[in-house]
C-alpha cells in the first residue's frame, strides 16, 4: 500500500481505471434506460402476433389451452386493445387483479425512461405492471397494453448490468494500461531521471559526472532538463568558486598576521620620521603614518568581507575635497605630479569637486571606495598616461559622485561581471575584489554604484547616495 502512494506511476493506473470506470457510469444510465424500453417493445410485439391468431380465428373465438400458450410464448398474462373510449380485453389469460406501476412508451421522455429503470431495479422484479404502446395496423386499434411481471424484465436487466460492468471493467483496465505505458515512456520515466539525477547531485553537487545530460526533446520535459542541466553547472560553478574563495580567505588570513606586523614595525619607523625638523618629511611622513593607520584597519576587515558581521557604517558629514586628496596622495599620484620633470607617462587626478561640497556618508567607507576606483584608472592608464577626474553634483535627495579617467574602455567580459568577486576584474593586475568592495561599501551606506558609460573615450562610474538629514 505504501508502494501505492508514493509510486506516481502506480496512482496513475488507478486514476486512469477510476476515471474509465466513471465515463462508464455515464454511459450505463442512459443505456439501461434503452435496454428496458427494448425489452418492453419485445412484449408489445410478441403480444400483437398473439393477438393476430384471436382476430383471425372463426368468431374471434381460441381455447383456453392455446390463449395461455400464446400469452407464455409472448412473455405477457393478458392483452387488451382499445379503440376511442372503449377497451376490449382480448387475452385475459391468469390477469392479476392489482397492478404495481402503469408505463405509456409513446409518451416517456429520456429522463422518465431513466428513473423508471432505476424503479424496476429497486423492486428487484416482485412487481405487475402494465404497458401501453402503439399496436399493429392490422387491427386497427388506438392502443394496445400489456400486463406482465418484472421478474423477467428485472433479470435481463440484471444481466445486461453484469454484462456491462464486466466490459467496463475488461475496457477500463486495457485503457488504463494503454495510457499507463503511453505516459510511462513519455513522462514517467523521464520525471525518474530527472529525480534521480536531483537526489545524486543533491549528494556530490562538485561532481560534474552526478549532472543530468538532457536530452534532444522539445517539449515541457526536455525544457526541464535542458533547465536543470544548466542550473546544476552554475550551481557547480558556484560552489567551486566559494570553494576558492575559503581558500583565499584562508590564505589571507595568515597575510593578515604578518601583514599586520611589518605595518606596525613601519609604523613605529614613521613616528621616528616625525621627530625630523624638515618640514616636507613630516609632512611626508604624516601622509605615510595616515596611510599607514588605514591599512591596519583595512587588515582587520578584511576578512570580514562576505560575513554577515560586516560592522554597520558610521556616517557623518564629512568634506569631500578633502578626503579625494588624501586619495590622491595614498595612490601616490601627487609624487607623479611633483615630479612632472621626469619622463614617462604621467596620471593626473582632477580634484573638480568643491571645496566645500559635503557628503553624508561613512569617510572611511568612501575613502576605500574612491581608492579602488582610482587606483583601477590609474592602472589602466600608467602606460599610456591620461586623467582622472572625481566631480560631484547634488539632484533633489541625492548626492551623484562620479569617477572618469580618459582610458580605452573596459573589456565586454569585465563588463559583463562588474562587481563580481575574480570575474571584473579591469586590469591585468586586478583580481576583481576592488569593484566588489566598492558595490559593497555604497550599499552599506544607503547607495548604488553603476557604470555610466565605457567607450574608446573612456570609462565613467557614478556613485549615487542619499544626502542625509543634515546635509
Amino acid at each position: 500500500m505504501e508502494t501505492l502512494r508514493s509510486s506516481l506511476s502506480s496512482r496513475l493506473l488507478l486514476l486512469t481505471i477510476c476515471f474509465v470506470m466513471v465515463v462508464e457510469v455515464f454511459v450505463y444510465v442512459p443505456s439501461i434506460a434503452q435496454f428496458r424500453r427494448s425489452f418492453l417493445e419485445q412484449r408489445i410485439t410478441a403480444a400483437q402476433i398473439a393477438a393476430l391468431s384471436l382476430v383471425e380465428a372463426p368468431d374471434h373465438a381460441i381455447s383456453k389451452d392455446l390463449e395461455f400458450a400464446l400469452l407464455r410464448t409472448a412473455g405477457v398474462k393478458a392483452v387488451s386493445l382499445q379503440l376511442g373510449d372503449r377497451r376490449q380485453l382480448m387475452m385475459e389469460g391468469d390477469a392479476p387483479a392489482r397492478i404495481d406501476a402503469r408505463y405509456d412508451l409513446r409518451k416517456s421522455s429520456i429522463p422518465n425512461m431513466i428513473g423508471d429503470a432505476f424503479v424496476t431495479l429497486a423492486r428487484g422484479g416482485k412487481g405487475t405492471i402494465m404497458v401501453s404502446g402503439e399496436p399493429l395496423r392490422r387491427l386497427g386499434e388506438e392502443e394496445i397494453s400489456i400486463i406482465l411481471d418484472e421478474s423477467a424484465l428485472f433479470d435481463a436487466m440484471a444481466l445486461y448490468s453484469r454484462n456491462v460492468m464486466v466490459l467496463s471493467v475488461i475496457i477500463s483496465v486495457f485503457t488504463a494500461g494503454l495510457v499507463f505505458l503511453t505516459l510511462h515512456f513519455l513522462m514517467v520515466r523521464p520525471m525518474r531521471q530527472i529525480t534521480r539525477s536531483m537526489v545524486a547531485f543533491r549528494q556530490r553537487p562538485d561532481d560534474p559526472e552526478r549532472a543530468i545530460v538532457p536530452s534532444d526533446r522539445h517539449d515541457e520535459l526536455g525544457v526541464a532538463e535542458r533547465e536543470l542541466a544548466r542550473m546544476q553547472e552554475e550551481l557547480r560553478l558556484a560552489l567551486n568558486q566559494r570553494k576558492r574563495l575559503a581558500h583565499v580567505g584562508a590564505a589571507v588570513s595568515k597575510v593578515n598576521h604578518d601583514l599586520r606586523n611589518i605595518l606596525a614595525t613601519a609604523q613605529l619607523s614613521s613616528d621616528r620620521l616625525m621627530m625630523i625638523d624638515d618640514p616636507k618629511v613630516r609632512d611626508m611622513s604624516s601622509r605615510m603614518i595616515s596611510a599607514i593607520d588605514r591599512a591596519i584597519v583595512l587588515c582587520e576587515r578584511t576578512l570580514k568581507y562576505g560575513r554577515a558581521d560586516e560592522p554597520p557604517p558610521k556616517k557623518r558629514t564629512f568634506n569631500l575635497h578633502d578626503l579625494i586628496e588624501d586619495v590622491r596622495a595614498s595612490v601616490g599620484l601627487d609624487l607623479q605630479e611633483e615630479n612632472a620633470s621626469d619622463d614617462g607617462p604621467k596620471v593626473h587626478l582632477d580634484n573638480a569637486v568643491q571645496k566645500d561640497f559635503a557628503l553624508y556618508a561613512d569617510p572611511d567607507h568612501m575613502f576605500r571606495v574612491l581608492m579602488n576606483l582610482v587606483r583601477n584608472a590609474a592602472n589602466i592608464l600608467e602606460r599610456t598616461g591620461g586623467r582622472v577626474a572625481v566631480t560631484a553634483e547634488r539632484k533633489g535627495e541625492c548626492h551623484f559622485v562620479r569617477v572618469s579617467d580618459t582610458g580605452p574602455g573596459l573589456s565586454k567580459k569585465a563588463r559583463e561581471n562588474l562587481f563580481v568577486p575574480f570575474k571584473g576584474s579591469t586590469g591585468a593586475r586586478g583580481t576583481g575584489l576592488g569593484l566588489a568592495i566598492v558595490a559593497e561599501l555604497v550599499e552599506a551606506n544607503g547607495g548604488r554604484v553603476a557604470l555610466e558609460h565605457s567607450d574608446d573615450s573612456g570609462t565613467t562610474f557614478v556613485i549615487e547616495l542619499p544626502c542625509g538629514a543634515s546635509t
